[in-house]
Order: structure tokens, then sequence, then C-alpha cells
């Protein structure tokens, strides 16, 4: 008897053309300075993502439980592995609510440190909504980046990442919001805010376009397929849906060890999980489901009261939903070892045995696998993003090498040098006019 199977949907992607902003990473100087002081965002740019994995992904998505269902596992993105993943930590401060006022052209202008009549001559609005055209920014970039003013340009240059890369809204368009965000420095909770939000409601729509920082949600999910040799090379070129619906709970990369001190969000507030504001709504995400992606065990169906699900669109918040997110951020309960017991990164038969359950309910959206491969036509390798495996994440593919690099780089180096020494020669000036008439004076009878 064939097994019933649930309706497949038709999703795409927002992806944004990156390729101005790739040519403005030749201007980062110093490339592991900026990691250090912006986080890993140069490594988004230059992410492949494998729509076919994704479109196959989404299917997966389970509206009850704001996850991943597999099967016989479920898979879900945390605050904790978003954080490390894009090298941004999570500040001990409120994130973006969209009740932040919108920021003067003064206060952009002192951001990108470029003058305010630039800014107020290109701020408009598209969509219904205020920000500064792409091309306006890039071009300003590029100024900067060749005249080597490296915090008029990495300012700039971090603001479009934010704007196009990790909240794309309008195409060419960086808008107020990616601007709020940007001044704060603390994305993480609005990106893994997005995902959701967008996740949820195409699924509720039926499909349709989902808009979140595509880069990072693929980079977190490669970074847990199964790092087999056969399933890596798939030589017998099965489609995604095939390769996927043969995973097991024993085949996932569960964890890594860069967690093993890191505190859970576990609960904001009133809320029994955690809450979470996008730029476009809210929704609640379910940090008990994941347990074992941060190292600890999983061993029984969850309580019911865990998995609150809360959920609604800017705008249309009659049950206030937004202002009790807020209030509920001022207090985030965060649980580690000594809540949770000590680590072992394994799940229980009670706790298989209800996912099950609710993937027979739920139904999957593909076949099980047959016996014999399927032939079709896709990617035979999983490319290699360096998630995990590389420590520095992939960054030494990044740096520049190219005569132009480093001719930048002596030139910088040279105009630092000449200025210091000028300003050496401006202070023993100075230094013998104050002193010369004293000596003087002295001399005189």
């Amino acid at each position: 008897m064939e097994r019933q199977r649930r309706f497949t949907k038709k999703y795409s992607f927002r992806q944004p053309d990156l390729k101005e902003l790739r040519n403005l990473t030749s201007y980062v100087l110093d490339p592991l300075g900026f990691k250090a002081r912006f986080g890993k965002l140069l490594p988004l740019l230059t992410t492949q993502v494998d729509e076919g994995l994704m479109s196959v992904l989404v299917q997966f998505y389970d509206p009850l439980y704001r996850c991943f269902t597999f099967p016989d596992f479920q898979l879900l993105p945390t605050l904790e592995e978003y954080a490390y993943l894009v090298g941004i930590p999570i500040l001990d401060q409120l994130p973006f609510s969209g009740l932040e006022s919108i920021p003067t052209s003064r206060e952009i202008a002192d951001m990108l440190h470029i003058d305010e009549s630039l800014i107020s001559a290109h701020v408009t609005t598209k969509g219904g909504i205020q920000g500064l055209p792409s091309e306006f920014l890039i071009a300003q970039a590029t100024v900067y980046g060749k005249a080597m003013s490296e915090d008029a340009f990495e300012a700039i240059f971090v603001l479009l990442i934010y704007g196009l890369v990790l909240f794309p809204n309008i195409d060419k368009f960086v808008d107020v919001n990616a601007i709020r965000i940007f001044s704060a420095l603390n994305p993480v909770p609005t990106l893994l805010g997005d995902t959701y939000f967008s996740l949820h409601l195409r699924n509720a729509k039926g499909g349709g376009a989902t808009v979140c920082c595509l880069p990072l949600l693929y980079k977190w999910f490669i970074s847990h397929l199964s790092q087999t040799v056969a399933f890596k090379e798939n030589k017998g070129c099965l489609r995604w849906s095939t390769r996927l619906m043969s995973l097991t709970n024993d085949d996932i990369s569960w964890y890594n060890r860069v967690y093993d001190g890191v505190q859970i969000i576990d609960s904001c507030g009133e809320f029994s999980n955690v809450p979470l504001l996008g730029t476009c709504g809210g929704i609640s995400y379910n940090p008990v489901l994941a347990r074992r992606q941060l190292g600890f065990a999983l061993k029984d169906k969850p309580n019911n009261i865990l998995l609150e699900g809360v959920f609604f669109q800017e705008g249309k918040d009659p049950q206030g939903l937004k202002s009790r997110m807020v209030r509920a951020w001022c207090k985030v309960h965060k649980k580690g070892r000594s809540e949770l017991d000590p680590k072992n990164c394994i799940a229980l038969e009670p706790y298989i045995a209800w996912v099950r359950k609710r993937a027979s309910k739920y139904l999957m959206p593909y076949d099980y696998p047959r016996p014999t491969p399927l032939v079709v036509a896709g990617p035979s390798t999983l490319p290699n993003q360096g998630v995990i495996d590389d420590p520095d994440d992939a960054w030494t593919s990044l740096l520049p090498q190219s005569s132009k690099f480093w001719k930048r780089r002596y030139d910088r180096l040279a105009k630092d040098k000449a200025n210091m020494e000028a300003a050496y020669e401006r202070e023993v000036k100075r230094l013998r006019a104050s002193v010369l008439p004293v000596s003087r004076a002295s001399r005189d009878p």
C-alpha cells in the first residue's frame, strides 16, 4: 500500500543581485579586523545557495511547531546558531521592535560619516517606507573606498549588507528598518524572526516568495546535513527530496563544540517560549525542540505549554501581541548545563516516537526512498561552504590576493607613515617655538 503524502507548494526566494557588493570587498583593507568589528558578513556575499535544496527544505516546514519536521527528527534554526554563523553576539538589550524613531538625515549622516546634505537629497519613499537607493550608497562607498577613508567606507558598506542581504525588502533599496537595525548592531533576533515569519506566512498562503536572509538559512541547514562521503558526493544523482527523505536522526550532524559554553535563550517574560519580532510581524519559536542541536538530550514529548504558537502581521495585531513581545524581551530567561543536565546530545525513544507520530499525522511532502536510485538532473556534490569545518569560516578564500589589493594596502600604509611624519614635524616645530623665547629671555641682561 502506497503511503499518503502531502501536496508540495511552490516557493521562491528573494535573492538580490550582489555583484556590486562583492566588488566593494576589494576596498576592505583588513578582512580580519572587519570580521572582528562587524561579524562574518563577507562570507554571506559569496555563499552559493542551492535553490533546489532550499525549495525542498521549506516543504518540511511544520506550522504547528515552527520547525522542520522530517520522518523521525526535527530541525529548527536557533538564536545561538544564527549568532555563531553570522559572527555577531546577541546583545543584552531590547532587539528591533519597529517602535524606534525614524532616524533623521543628520543621524544617518553621523552613522555613515558623510555630509547631511547628501543624505537629505537622496532619502526617498518606496513601497510606503523611507530609505536610501542602493545605487547612491554604492557610489558613496566606492568614493570613500578609493580614498581609503576606512570609517566612512565600512559604515556605508555594512549598511548595504544589512539592507540588501540581511534584511532584503525592496530591490535596490535600503529601507529605514535596516538602517535602524544597523544603528543598534543587534541583528540576530530580527534575522531569526524574519526567517520564521516568512516561512510561516508563505506556508499559510500556500507558497510564494520567502523573504529573509537566504544565505544564512542555507548555511544553517547544510551545517546539519550528513557529513558522510556518500551523502555529500551523491554519485547516484538523487533528487534532494529523496536525499532528505532518506536521512534519519542518526545521520544528522547535530552538534558542534562551539556551543559548549553557550547559555540558551529558553523563554522571555510571560511567554513559555521565545517571541521573535521581525521587520514585518512577530512569531514565537520553540527552543525546547532544538536542545539536541545545542548539546542536550531530547527525552520525551515536550509539554504543550512550552510550544505556545503566536503570530501576527505588522498592522494586524488585534490582541496586542507586539507590545507583549516587547515587554517580554525585557526579561530574558536563559538555561545552561546546571538547568538542563550534562550534555550528551541524544534523542530517546519516547521523543522519537512522538516525532514519528507527528510526521505521520502531518504527512511527508515526498515519497519515502525506493530501493533503486532515481535519475534526475541536479548537483552531484554538496558545495563546501566552510560552515563548521573551517575555523575561519571560509575567510581565507575571501582575502584579496591581487596586486591591486597589495598596492592599495601599501598606499594606505605609506599615507599613514607620511601623516605620522608630518604630525611629528609639526610637534617638533611647536616645541621649538615654545622653548626658544624662554631661552632668549634667560640670555637677556
